[in-house]
């Protein structure tokens, strides 16, 4: 998972005494902070321009500014990330979280990644780490506020399954880096010491996402839509193991790829949300865990 060595520990005290003990990623303090788009792979331009707008930086992970294909500026506004971010500890395999409170302050970021002010957590939307990994708070303020007090606009999330092949980048807040590779195909499951992840986004080899980039939006560069959330890679080549995730085939056949990130798709998350931002699991066509 792209925690940040102090995230990590963070995180391990939190779990407390008895469960799974966080370790650092392998690559999680680089010495100096990735410039942007310093691992970027050459090929054809953009039909979107991907900058920081809407992307926020927590303390120790990264996340986004979101709304909904159908969300209005009078909504109030969420916020997404992982769920091993959340911030009172990592849900344990099953555990899904709803409408808990939260007070989770955020660092706004411009589109050339400088910080513009601060946002913080009304609640705990939707949090888990089953089948996906992905945290989603509420806002005291609506889109229109944060757009009359910083000039930002939100990110969008596509209803839509994502495409192998497509360009992305992967946006990160923390580190105010990007990303740029290509979608390499989908894993059956993922796994990754006890949580099992289903239909995970595989990246060519242009994203060599580090620690603290967990929960960056990963981005569509042909529509600007955000279709996944970056959230591990295997560092050392270990076998489903913490920050070793393995692939599982639907056979049942385990491969590990070293050095492979990962994300988890999102177009699951409108169909759960009924007008006004408000999360309904009971919606027609919600498959997201309940």
């Amino acid at each position: 998972m792209k925690l940040p060595l102090s995230g990590a520990l963070a995180v391990t005290l939190l779990a407390g005494a008895g469960t799974l003990a966080v370790s650092a990623p392998a690559q999680a303090v680089p010495a100096a902070a990735p410039t942007a788009h310093a691992n970027a792979a050459p090929r054809a331009p953009h039909a979107a321009t991907v900058t920081f707008a809407g992307t926020v930086a927590l303390d120790d992970c990264s996340g986004s500014i979101i709304r909904m294909p159908n969300s209005q500026g009078s909504d109030p506004a969420l916020v997404m990330t992982n769920g091993h971010c959340l911030e009172t500890g990592m849900p344990s395999p099953g555990q899904v979280i709803t409408n808990q409170p939260s007070s989770r302050d955020f660092t706004v970021l411009d589109d050339s990644g400088d910080s513009i002010g601060d946002l913080q957590a009304s609640s705990v939307v939707y949090s888990t780490m089953t089948n996906t990994d992905v945290t989603l708070y509420r806002l005291p303020e609506s889109y229109d506020d944060i757009q009359q007090q910083y000039g930002i606009s939100p990110l969008t999330i596509s209803a839509s399954h994502p495409t192998a092949g497509t360009p992305i980048e992967v946006v990160s807040g923390y580190w105010q880096a990007t990303y740029s590779c290509n979608i390499s195909g989908f894993v059956y499951e993922l796994k990754e010491a006890s949580w099992t992840w289903k239909d995970s986004v595989r990246y060519t080899s242009g994203c060599n996402t580090i620690g603290g980039t967990s929960g960056s939006p990963v981005i569509d560069t042909n529509t600007g839509l955000v279709v996944a959330v970056n959230n591990t890679g295997n560092e050392d080549g270990g076998r489903c193991t913490l920050d070793n995730p393995c692939e599982v085939a639907a056979n049942g056949k385990v491969t590990v790829h070293q050095g492979t990130n990962y994300a988890e798709e999102t177009y699951e998350i409108p169909a759960c949300f009924a007008p006004g931002n408000k999360l309904d699991l009971t919606l027609p066509g919600c498959t997201l865990p309940k």
